[in-house]
């Protein structure tokens, strides 16, 4: 996840790297903007290590866990995860259902959200895994902030392989030895760069 601080944050949950590798884009694009703090973070991990040993997922790298009373510190998000089955994965949705106490005193309404994911096929579920997640941000009143076309012909791309929807940047992981391509960070660069001057806006109008 990516908090907007002075801006914000992009919270992710990543087991093979893919995401995070969009995220470190996307930070970069968001600490672009004059006036934008942009902070990593990861969500917790729910499964044992020895479970993760057997899936062959890499050591976890060292960005801080987040807990849900940061999220209240941050004037954005933009909230990273893989899919599981057409939605974001079950580590993700453990981390927003133990925002109830941020829920029931509305502290993150208001605020803008972004979201970016891989999946492991083209047809693995690119855009219902946003839209599912949009769920989320609603019942918190969060402002959702697609990237649209704004990425111009990169978002029209038909000869290469490239993750990714109106909804936000994505890469597809195949069977995890696929990595974020160069058009697919450059995408994830530009939703930084496009969502951090409209959370400066909307910090500017609070």
């Amino acid at each position: 996840m990516l908090l907007l601080e002075k801006a914000r944050q992009l919270l992710y949950y990543s087991m093979y790297g893919h995401v995070e590798k969009l995220a470190e884009e996307i930070k970069k694009g968001g600490a672009s903007v004059d006036g934008v703090e942009a902070k990593l973070w990861q969500v917790p991990k729910t499964l044992h290590e020895d479970v993760l040993g057997k899936m062959s997922a890499p050591p976890k790298s060292d960005v801080p866990v987040i807990t849900p009373n940061e999220l209240s510190e941050a004037d954005g998000f933009i909230f990273g995860f893989p899919t599981r089955f057409g939605m974001m994965s079950a580590q993700f949705k453990a981390f927003f259902d133990s925002t109830g106490g941020l829920w029931r005193t509305q502290q993150l309404a208001g605020k803008p959200a972004g979201i970016f994911y891989s999946t492991g096929s083209q047809g693995g579920g690119q855009e219902t895994t946003a839209l599912t997640a949009i769920t989320q941000l609603v019942h918190h009143g969060m402002i959702f902030l697609p990237i649209g076309y704004t990425f111009g012909a990169g978002m029209f791309e038909m000869e290469k392989v490239k993750g990714g929807s109106p909804y936000g940047a994505g890469t597809y992981a195949a069977d995890g030895s696929r990595q974020p391509s160069e058009l697919e960070l450059e995408q994830a660069f530009h939703q930084g760069k496009h969502i951090a001057p409209v959370a400066k806006k909307l910090k500017g109008v609070a």
